[in-house]
């Protein structure tokens, strides 16, 4: 059954392995990770690296930092599931690409692509609202555009689950 599953919460809150627990439960063995890091320094290499390693060889990885609405038409027919991590650093990709991104129009065109997606799809998302109002220009770009993008996709996801301290905390079922 094709489902939209979103997984957010706050830094180091067990989203990701979160997010890989709910995978075991998608039959089938095509399964691809799509990674939106663009490591920056070594310590994110070797962050990147372990997340890898904890995956396991059951993984198809593609590194797409920012066309993740065509990422997910492309390899959704030929997959049976679909984890995006994170949708965060894909949003933080953008902006860095283009400050004057329209983030409306692209969260509009994630909606579009997880619709006509042919398999599951799993995303991983910060929650970055619930802190102080950023100092700088771009700090509160970011955290708008982070904002509505949580937003969107989480009304159109059929399940969104909250990870606090490492424990889940369904907030939508559409099951």
């Amino acid at each position: 059954m094709k489902e939209i599953i979103l997984v957010i919460g706050g830094c180091r809150s067990g989203k990701s392995r979160y997010a890989l627990e709910l995978a075991k439960h998608v039959s089938g063995d095509r399964r691809v990770f799509i990674a939106t890091c663009v490591p920056g320094d070594k310590e994110m290499e070797m962050r990147v690296a372990r997340h890898k390693e904890e995956r396991g060889k059951g993984w198809s990885t593609v590194e797409i930092p920012i066309r993740l609405p065509e990422a997910i038409i492309e390899y959704s027919p030929k997959s049976d599931l679909i984890l995006v991590d994170c949708l965060t650093l894909w949003i933080s990709n953008l902006i860095l690409d283009n400050n004057d991104v329209d983030i409306s129009k692209t969260a509009l065109s994630l909606i579009k692509s997880l619709k006509d997606a042919q398999c599951p799809v799993i995303m991983v998302s910060n929650e970055v609202g619930t802190g102080i109002v950023p100092e700088n220009r771009l700090a509160r770009l970011f955290r708008d555009a982070t904002g509505i993008v949580n937003q969107n996709i989480a009304t159109c996801s059929d399940r969104v689950i909250w990870m606090v301290a490492g424990i889940s905390v369904p907030i939508k079922e559409n099951v």
